[in-house]
């Protein structure tokens, strides 16, 4: 007879079924585990034997094969302890093998028999759901696994626990699931004096998700700007907040199994590897690309970070998308981010003001500004300069608008957007914000009247201005017009959309 439990092997966001199945059969006692398993799968051998003899049972003196069908895919991470060691109860008649085929099983065993939380679960039971099966998994996850919604959730604290709701005598409550704690509190963009136009640009990038790249001197307030940024964003619709929670999920960030509505901002060391900001690793992690999709990905000393690793950001930024390619994996994960970048004008800072500027000025500033490459430069849509604040402007009262009036106008700009581009989501990632649009569809909806149109033509000339480059001033121009609750883009719309954009880097 052989004992047969489901559960899930994972790649990218996306689940494959992995078929365990275990037989007990005559010869010399062995505990063999076939199936490509990785070395954590592999040892679950002896976390599954010490977690029965915590509870007083010893696994059979006899031959005991475990395969992990198919056979051909790559198993990995401690969550297959339990879906062995429900099929080694089944085989053994402790547990009914008709009733565990109705779910899909996932946890980490403890030598105790406890179960620990494990990565996953969220898309291992939306999974389940489309299988029509229930999901067996740790306490510790039964809030994430409850948003799957319609499906039977066994959120078990230990494996006696779900010994015991299967016999009869406990009952394991359904349980409930589980948001995130909101921020209280957001850095307010009152607390920044003067840069006025680094306001303006930030709340332009906000309102159409553009790309943007902040340059000034130290102490200027290009990472004040950007912290502030989050305050500024809407929270995240229930489809955004699933596919941010999902990549969570897989990649062990969720905490409490709790599902985020807030969208995320994550801000890597500049000594990030190329695997840690774009994907990768022994096991296809996603990166920080991808941990910051539907949300904002800074990169504060822009230049600092291995061209390498900059360079590999070009494809995501311009798909949406994060491909990790490796020779017994290829795995795709979501990465459709915001970045905002800040930057000193040369390696001294201090650039714009000759008492404080190197001996090397201003070839220094060539040199530090070219380490950016041109095809970047050209994904990023606003380049604006942060000039330092003069003690005058330090002295001024603070401002009377602040996060909250920006972030209205934002939102209102943002639901515009979303009913413009509603009849043109028929594909698979549908299109939210400008920043989104492709040049076919950008054409159709962010058309310049005449004025606007002379201007953008003779200015894409002077400044030969690539084909992306032109549309991604025609997207700013576009988000200008939806803050001003303009249906037509004007002059003063391209105008201000040129002014957000430099040449190459270093000029």
């Amino acid at each position: 007879m052989v004992a047969r439990v489901n559960t899930v092997a994972f790649q990218g966001i996306e689940v494959s079924t992995v078929d365990v199945q275990v037989q007990i059969a005559s010869g010399l006692p062995s505990f063999t585990l076939v199936g490509l398993p990785d070395k954590a799968v592999g040892e679950s051998r002896e976390r599954v034997r010490a977690a029965l003899g915590a509870m007083g049972l010893a696994l059979p003196p006899k031959r005991i094969t475990v395969n992990l069908a198919p056979a051909d895919l790559l198993k990995e991470g401690s969550h297959f302890d339990l879906p062995i060691a429900v099929g080694l109860l089944v085989a053994m008649g402790v547990l009914p093998g008709e009733e565990i085929s109705g779910f899909t099983v996932l946890g980490e065993l403890a030598l105790d028999g406890s179960l620990a939380a494990v990565a996953g679960v969220l898309p291992a039971a939306i999974g389940a759901a489309a299988e029509e099966r229930g999901i067996i998994c740790p306490a510790a996850c039964g809030g994430e696994a409850a948003w799957a919604g319609g499906i039977e959730v066994l959120a078990a604290p230990s494996l006696l626990a779900l010994i015991n709701h299967f016999k009869g005598t406990q009952v394991l409550t359904p349980p409930e699931p589980k948001l995130a704690e909101a921020e209280d509190r957001y850095p307010d963009l009152r607390d920044i004096k003067g840069q006025e136009t680094a306001k303006r640009a930030l709340e332009v990038a906000a309102a159409g998700g553009h790309n943007l790249l902040m340059i000034g001197p130290p102490g200027s307030g290009k990472s004040m700007l950007a912290q502030r940024l989050p305050g500024l964003l809407p929270p995240l619709d229930p489809t955004e907040a699933l596919e941010v929670s999902m990549i969570h999920s897989v990649a062990g960030h969720l905490e409490g199994g709790r599902m985020r509505r807030q969208r995320p901002f994550r801000d890597p060391h500049h000594s990030a590897s190329l695997p840690s900001l774009v994907g990768g690793g022994v096991r296809a992690k996603p990166g920080e690309i991808s941990l910051a999709h539907n949300g904002v990905l800074f990169l504060d000393e822009l230049p600092e970070f291995a061209r390498g690793t900059l360079e590999a950001l070009r494809q995501p930024l311009e798909s949406g998308r994060a491909v990790v390619s490796r020779a017994n994996a290829h795995v795709t994960y979501p990465a459709r981010v915001q970045l905002v970048a800040a930057m000193n004008p040369c390696r001294c800072g201090h650039l714009d003001d000759p008492s404080l500027t190197c001996g090397r000025a201003p070839r220094c500033a060539l040199d530090y500004q070219s380490k950016i490459s041109g095809p970047l430069f050209d994904r990023i849509d606003l380049h604006v300069d942060v000039p330092a604040v003069s003690p005058s402007d330090l002295a001024l009262p603070s401002p009377r608008e602040g996060s909250a009036e920006a972030a209205s106008r934002i939102a209102a700009a943002r639901l515009v957007q979303a009913e413009r581009y509603r009849p043109h989501n028929s594909g698979p990632a549908p299109i939210r914000l400008n920043a989104q649009a492709d040049g076919t569809l950008l054409e159709a909806v962010a058309t310049p009247d005449a004025p606007g149109h002379a201007l953008l033509t003779q200015a894409a000339e002077r400044m030969k201005l690539s084909a992306r480059g032109y549309h991604r001033v025609l997207r700013v121009a576009r988000t200008l017009a939806d803050l001003d609750g303009s249906a037509q883009i004007g002059r003063l719309h391209i105008a201000e959309a040129l002014s957000y954009r430099r040449v190459a880097p270093g000029r």
